[in-house]
């Protein structure tokens, strides 16, 4: 149990640093595309020796390997350019309540029960969504217009998604390590695509800080993504306690935001963040 407990703080350090350095890079000039391209090649190379299984589906891991790319890509670069607009501890707050909506989709795709506890766990959820926004009411004057919280609440489902399309997956016999470097490779492209066609800017190697961010950004992915498979991979750690930790990211970056960024914390910020861990804590213990 200490050994999945240690591993699924380490999870939750990488992702939250991981959302700085989101943060960091969407102020930044530099492209998102190809931010995005460099993370996908790190996180590649990072993953592609993994174990496979011999007896999994290669079709299924090829499909759900698609779809959850797909709903990976488009998330994580709404997150990124949310972040341009609105301050990280608030975008990586409302991004980990994606957790919210995989019992819904469960619900309705997979006729699995809603039990009182998750349904205690959505309400705590929109709570936090209602709290935060007054905050975003009083900030949305002039060129972002409330746009950072319209796309961090789309990224969010995105990533309820792509944990559903996991979920689905998995359950078709798609190869579990595949189906990540699958994703890896949408990051690749589809970085390279927006980067050529939505932001209309060409690699430049010249670009140290691209390098640098990207290439740390996605060590810190790979990282999450081992780190996570390894903590439920323990026998005798248990499942919701360990994901429920690795959950609690959003306290860290907030934490990180306040003392380097001086992102300043109000009262309906920190009731929102107070009804997140409760929603978390419903949800996965």
């Amino acid at each position: 149990m200490t050994q999945a407990i240690i591993l699924a703080f380490l999870c939750l350090m990488a992702t939250a640093l991981n959302d700085f350095v989101f943060k960091l890079y969407s102020e930044k000039a530099s492209s998102r595309g190809w931010f995005i391209c460099i993370v996908g090649v790190i996180w590649f190379f990072v993953l592609l020796p993994f174990p496979h299984d011999a007896e999994a589906s290669a079709l299924q891991t090829l499909l759900w390997g698609c779809v959850s790319g797909f709903f990976s890509l488009t998330a994580n670069i709404l997150l990124i350019e949310s972040m341009r607009w609105e301050s990280a501890g608030v975008c990586s707050t409302l991004y980990r309540l994606n957790l919210v909506l995989v019992p819904i989709g469960a619900y309705f795709l997979l006729d699995e029960r809603l039990t009182m506890k998750q349904a205690g766990g959505v309400l705590f959820a929109i709570i936090a969504v209602v709290m935060f926004f007054p905050f975003w009411r009083k900030n949305c004057e002039g060129h972002s217009g409330g746009r950072g919280y319209l796309l961090v609440i789309i990224a969010a489902a995105l990533r309820a998604c792509q944990g559903l399309s996991y979920r689905l997956g998995y359950l078709h016999h798609a190869d579990k390590n595949l189906v990540v470097v699958i994703n890896s490779l949408f990051w690749v492209v589809g970085g390279m695509l927006y980067a050529l066609f939505a932001e209309k800017t060409a690699l430049n190697l010249k670009d140290k800080r691209q390098l640098a961010y990207g290439g740390f950004s996605g060590a810190l992915v790979a990282a999450i993504v081992y780190f996570m498979a390894s903590m439920l991979n323990v026998k005798e750690g248990n499942a919701s306690v360990c994901l429920a930790i690795a959950q609690m990211s959003f306290l860290v970056t907030l934490g990180m935001s306040v003392a380097f960024l001086h992102e300043r914390l109000t009262f309906e910020k920190l009731t929102a963040v107070a009804a997140g861990v409760v929603a978390i804590l419903l949800l996965t213990v």
